[in-house]
């Protein structure tokens, strides 16, 4: 079989064989196999330059979508499969990258969580769930989390989140509000725990005492039209209790309030 064309298609080439038989190839391809117009090649041959030029595109198109950023393995293939290239195609492809360390888990777990030591506010079960969701295995992960202290990063998040709620919430609602979102967070609660009760600044008695009367004030009026006496206290300490309040702080405003 004798090579009649050879043309640029954009990114591939188009190869045509006898004025009948045509493939794509990379230009990978026509390099490493030394291919010219005019060129006589045998069925061998051609089977070779088509398997390579499959490869050869698939490997193509997977660095450009690694040229953006990091990516995961799993990523990778999911970028491949949107342009019909099978596994048969893509195994291979993934593990040349993976030998040529253009894909690496473990190394991508680790930016991540370095990034998030240095400027974020995960804790390591949201991380954990976060790369997993990427097809990082759990063992890379939790061999990755092994290397980091996550404690700056808790205290840190805690007192940002104590900027956020001091002078809104009495101190007992604070401290569950703060636990709560670091939890959420992804940190553990004896983490989260040990964050708060290591904060610095607590929302002492004069303002929690200015909270109570801001509710009061708000409350009063809407209570006094239903209840008195007796029953306006005790309906006021229920709703001031489920605001997070101590009832020692509550007595002592209503003592002054009413």
């Amino acid at each position: 079989m004798k090579i009649t064309k050879l043309e640029k298609k954009k990114r591939l080439y188009l190869m045509e064989l006898d004025h009948q038989q045509t493939s794509y190839i990379t230009e990978d391809t026509i390099v490493r196999f030394m291919l010219s117009r005019d060129k006589i090649i045998s069925k061998e041959e051609l089977t070779e330059i088509q398997d390579f030029a499959q490869f050869s595109y698939g490997k193509n198109l997977a660095l450009y979508h690694l040229s953006f950023k990091a990516r995961t393995e799993k990523e990778v293939r999911e970028y491949l499969k949107k342009y019909d290239i099978h596994d048969k195609i893509a195994n291979p492809v993934i593990a040349n990258l993976k030998e040529d360390n253009w894909i690496n888990d473990r190394q991508y777990a680790y930016a991540i969580i370095n990034a998030n030591q240095l400027s974020g506010d995960k804790g390591p079960y949201v991380l954990t769930q976060k790369l997993a969701q990427k097809g990082i295995a759990k063992s890379t992960i939790e061999d990755v989390l092994k290397d980091f202290d996550h404690t700056e990063v808790v205290q840190r998040t805690a007192e940002k989140l104590l900027r956020k709620y001091e002078g809104k919430l009495p101190a007992r609602a604070l401290q569950d509000k703060i636990i709560q979102s670091l939890t959420n967070k992804g940190f553990s609660y004896p983490d989260a725990k040990s964050a708060f009760d290591d904060l610095e600044s607590q929302v002492d008695q004069e303002t929690t005492q200015e909270l109570i009367f801001k509710e009061l004030d708000k409350q009063y009026p809407k209570y006094a039209r239903k209840y008195e006496g007796y029953e306006l206290k005790q309906r006021l300490t229920q709703f001031l209790a489920r605001k997070g309040y101590d009832f020692s702080d509550i007595a002592s405003a209503l003592r002054e309030y009413l």
